[in-house]
């Protein structure tokens, strides 16, 4: 099949779990025989090993195609899925596969001018989140996630609540197909040393986007309420919330024990799964939690919120707390910093349980029968 992915930033990239995805999708495709071209905004560029800007036109038998961007809060997204529609308009896809409720809203034009077939996976409620909540974003989202519902032959939901929404919101039937995950390379804790002098199970983690829904400021309030000589490290950057960022540094400036790592790939993220004490994810909304699913291969003991989106992944493999309560958040941290024997049990069990659950072969296989439909 001629399939074509838009909706994404660019790949390959780790700025959002929209990026692993489509990476991890399109990869797999193309091994399996078929044509994939990704759509990327234009903007920024992969840096190559020599730290040289490379423009890539193919990235591991993906055909790479980068469309015009207006590199703007609010408007990335919505300009890049327009000028990249029009191009997929004239290119021989058979299959056009959006990504995210935003880039949606073309959905009308691939159906109004073409006979080819579009998907759309809806990686959560965009919509709710805190950067969107107010204006013309908020409303071009919500518009975006009424044409998928209308106009895509077939929709992709990563959670039951989605799903559960789709049905009761239109009336419309989605397809419940969650992210994947792959066995990793479990790290010894080198550069993450050198860097800020950890090592293996001296810290607490959150890794992820650095925006209010993630639910970090809770985190924060909690690390700063309980006894432990172990670090908080927090790893990620800012996304269009660098106001939310500076407020984090400002709760954590008395507390020299939190670490605050910024935007970070390669060896560096892998060590620091590969040596977490306990993973911790705050969120008060999520659509299907990746770095979840990742830390858990990697092993980790996991403390989420009880959201469903993170309860329905970890079930009885980790911890939960009630949803944005930093006291309950505060005594489930201090249980596992207290009960090391605790942490053994949910890191013996995790990346066993978690593999066998989210494969992303067989998450490649489902989407493409369902392309085949």
């Amino acid at each position: 099949m001629k399939i074509a992915m838009i909706g994404h930033k660019r790949i390959p990239s780790r700025e959002g779990g929209v990026e692993i995805v489509v990476e991890e999708l399109s990869t797999r495709m193309v091994q399996l025989g078929n044509e994939v071209t990704c759509y990327n905004r234009r903007g920024k560029h992969v840096l190559d090993k020599n730290e040289k800007i490379k423009k890539l036109k193919e990235y591991k038998g993906i055909k790479i195609k980068e469309v015009l961007t207006i590199d703007k809060k609010g408007l990335a997204a919505m300009t890049s899925s327009f000028f990249g529609t029009f191009k997929i308009l004239f290119s021989n896809a058979e299959i056009v596969h959006y990504h995210a409720e935003g880039p949606c809203a073309m959905i009308p034009i691939i159906k109004l001018f073409s006979r080819k077939k579009v998907i759309a996976t809806i990686h959560g409620l965009d919509w709710q989140r805190a950067k969107w909540k107010n204006g013309f974003a908020s409303k071009y989202i919500k518009f975006g996630e009424k044409m998928a519902a209308k106009y895509a032959d077939e929709i992709i939901v990563l959670s039951e609540n989605v799903k559960k929404y789709f049905k009761e919101t239109y009336n419309r039937d989605t397809n419940f197909i969650p992210n994947g995950v792959s066995k990793p390379e479990i790290k010894e804790a080198k550069i993450i040393n050198e860097k800020y002098g950890l090592r293996k199970n001296d810290y607490i983690l959150f890794l992820g986007r650095i925006v209010p829904e993630k639910g970090i400021h809770y985190l924060i309030d909690a690390f700063n309420k309980i006894k432990t000589n172990k670090k908080l490290v927090i790893a990620g950057g800012a996304s269009d919330t660098n106001e939310y960022y500076s407020e984090l540094k400002e709760k954590s400036e008395n507390n020299k024990n939190i670490i605050f790592t910024g935007f970070i790939q390669g060896q560096e993220l892998e060590e620091l799964y590969s040596n977490a004490y306990i993973y911790v994810l705050p969120s008060d909304l999520e659509g299907m939690p990746l770095s979840l699913l990742e830390a858990m291969s990697y092993g980790n003991c996991c403390l989420t919120s009880d959201i469903e989106e993170c309860a329905t992944v970890i079930k009885d493999n980790g911890l939960t707390f009630k949803k944005s309560n930093i006291e309950d958040l505060k005594n489930k941290l201090q249980k596992l910093l207290d009960k090391e024997d605790i942490v053994i049990k949910y890191k013996t069990n995790a990346q066993d349980y978690i593999l066998n659950k989210y494969n992303w072969d067989d998450v490649v296989q489902i989407t493409l029968n369902l392309y085949k439909k």
